[in-house]
């Protein structure tokens, strides 16, 4: 019986830190949105706004949390279990899919379906850095996936890196 690297370790701990890179940067860092400045009940320019947005915006961080405190407890799991480590252009792969997945994901429902915030809401054209943001998680999958399949080949695997 061969064992295999997990995979499922490296997708979560992609998807909570580039949560973690958008609620640092764009939310805190940048100030560039919060998570319900797009609705127009919640400015970002009262106090009462900020109040509301900064206590969404500590769960929003709180659910990225998790999804990286559960990646890396399936990591140390899978390692007790025996299973090899992937290798680093493998692992970083993963890392970069989980992160592209979060931003087409999160821009698909938060910024375009349900408009609760944009990338910007501090412009008033907000739908180009929308879609940037969405190229960026595209972008950001597609080279994770092409670091994944690297390795694959080069190791001679014949079979699909997330199996």
């Amino acid at each position: 019986m061969t064992k295999t690297a997990p995979r499922a370790p490296g997708l979560l701990l992609g998807i909570g830190l580039g949560g973690f890179v958008d609620g640092i940067l764009l939310h805190q860092i940048l100030q560039w949105h919060h998570m319900l400045t797009g609705t127009g009940d919640q400015p970002m320019t009262t106090v009462a706004g900020l109040e509301v947005n900064t206590l969404v915006d500590g769960l929003f961080h709180s659910v990225t949390w998790l999804f990286v405190a559960v990646g890396l407890w399936l990591m140390v799991r899978a390692w007790q279990a025996g299973q090899l480590a992937p290798a680093w252009r493998v692992q970083l792969g993963l890392l970069l899919v989980g992160w592209g997945g979060f931003n087409v994901v999160e821009g698909l429902i938060d910024h375009q379906l349900l408009g609760i915030h944009h990338v910007r809401d501090d412009l008033g054209g907000p739908l180009g850095w929308d879609l940037a943001f969405l190229a960026s998680g595209v972008a950001l999958s597609a080279a994770g996936w092409s670091l994944t399949r690297t390795r694959a080949r080069r190791a001679g695997m014949s079979h699909a890196p997330f199996r």
